[in-house]
């Protein structure tokens, strides 16, 4: 290790023990990267039925904070990284003391943090969308209305533990805004002005140790109640300028970050043609998935590389894909969705051959025992010799699987 930079002196080679921190599905793909490359993997989390830990050649079954486990982690691990952003930073970097970490919890810590986050992509030069930080009630009873009224309407959002569309309310006036602070329990937040969408893309990208830089083609999202449904590659509707303008700014970040590791940057494009960021995730990301079956280097590869110091791997995308999300509700058909879950009904196995059969799709599912409305089961990648094929062949799995994805 080199102990001033905290970063390998050489690459680390097929055959060692890698770690992550965190047990979810990025980890449990992580683990597939890893391990089809050599390396052995340790995944560190409390849940005993872990989709990572599942398939990890060992589990740490404890919290993430847990001062033993991390030890030993560290012990067994010749780099560390993590899956999802709301980990312990602290924990990282513990870690970071004896074992290389990649992302460093600095880099997280950024991330955690709606406020920090948005300072820090500003500071970097990439405009984000106008806002005003609440960091307490006290905080938010000094603001006038007329102070407020310059970002509204807007959505008021929770600065920490905020994803997939939780911790978030839209408000259209002052005094909704305070009544949204209270109902979030008067943590810290940011109101946002809701702005002028006309679609959304994030820029996945790489960076190593030494400063390499790999960058995936732009993928153009939609979400539905605040969750991610579908994923296009390359993004339809983003010009060769706007392609260019998303990936340079995703590299300006990691590059102020000093970011090793793989990173996304969520874009809203306005109708004017103009880009905000929206926020960044410190690891792969839900919109990378079709990069397993369409892209020479899948993104939990290059996770895999970015962290081990070896070479990144090519980006180049053979074959244009649509990400289908697959959550929860698809087991309780005909749209009965959480009305009928919480009534009691049975989950019903979706028809997985079915899906199967179909020539472009290619079928991921997480191994959670429990399926819920809302919650992220897997995903289905589309691969086809054009685009509007595997458009297609996606809105026909959709529709066999009562997904609605408008």
């Amino acid at each position: 290790m080199n102990p001033d930079h905290n970063t390998p002196v050489s690459p680390i080679l097929p055959g060692a023990w890698l770690g992550m921190v965190g047990g979810g599905q990025l980890g449990r793909m992580f683990c597939f990267a890893a391990q089809a490359m050599g390396y052995r993997v340790a995944v560190l989390d409390p849940d005993p039925n872990s989709p990572a830990g599942s398939v990890a050649d060992r589990h740490l079954r404890a919290p993430y904070d847990d001062e033993a486990a991390l030890t030993e982690l560290a012990r067994l691990c010749a780099a560390v990284s993590t899956e999802f952003e709301n980990v312990p930073a602290q924990s990282l970097d513990a870690l970071a003391k004896t074992t290389f970490v990649s992302p460093a919890g600095r880099c997280v810590a950024i991330a955690q943090d709606r406020i920090a986050e948005k300072r820090f992509i500003a500071a970097a030069g990439v405009p984000v969308a106008p806002h005003v930080v609440i960091e307490s009630s006290q905080a938010l009873a000094a603001l006038t209305d007329d102070a407020l009224a310059a970002v509204l309407p807007g959505i008021l959002k929770t600065a920490r533990l905020g994803y997939d569309g939780k911790g978030q309310v839209r408000v259209t006036n002052a005094d909704e805004v305070r009544e949204a602070h209270a109902s979030l329990g008067g943590v810290p937040c940011v109101l946002e002005k809701r702005l002028p969408l006309k679609f959304e893309v994030s820029a996945l990208i790489a960076r190593g140790a030494n400063g390499a830089t790999a960058v995936y083609p732009l993928a153009q999202n939609t979400h539905r109640n605040g969750v991610l449904s579908h994923t296009i590659v390359p993004a339809p509707d983003a010009s060769p300028a706007l392609v260019q303008q998303a990936q340079q700014a995703a590299l300006q970040i990691a590059a102020k970050l000093g970011y090793v590791g793989v990173l996304c940057v969520e874009f809203f494009v306005l109708e004017d043609g103009t880009m905000v960021a929206n926020e960044m995730a410190p690891r792969p990301h839900n919109s990378g998935h079709y990069t397993v079956d369409a892209c020479a280097t899948s993104q939990f590869e290059q996770q895999v590389r970015a962290m081990t110091a070896m070479p990144l791997g090519d980006t180049r995308q053979h074959s244009p894909a649509v990400m289908l999300n697959i959550l929860g509700d698809v087991w309780f058909p005909c749209g009965a969705g959480e009305s009928k879950a919480q009534k009691g009904a049975a989950p019903v196995t979706p028809p997985w051959n079915e899906v199967a059969a179909m020539p472009a799709a290619r079928l991921h599912l997480y191994g959670k025992e429990d399926a819920r409305p809302g919650r992220k089961m897997g995903h289905v990648n589309f691969t086809a010799p054009t685009l509007d094929e595997a458009r297609a062949a996606a809105r026909d799995c959709a529709r066999l699987l009562h997904i609605i994805t408008g």
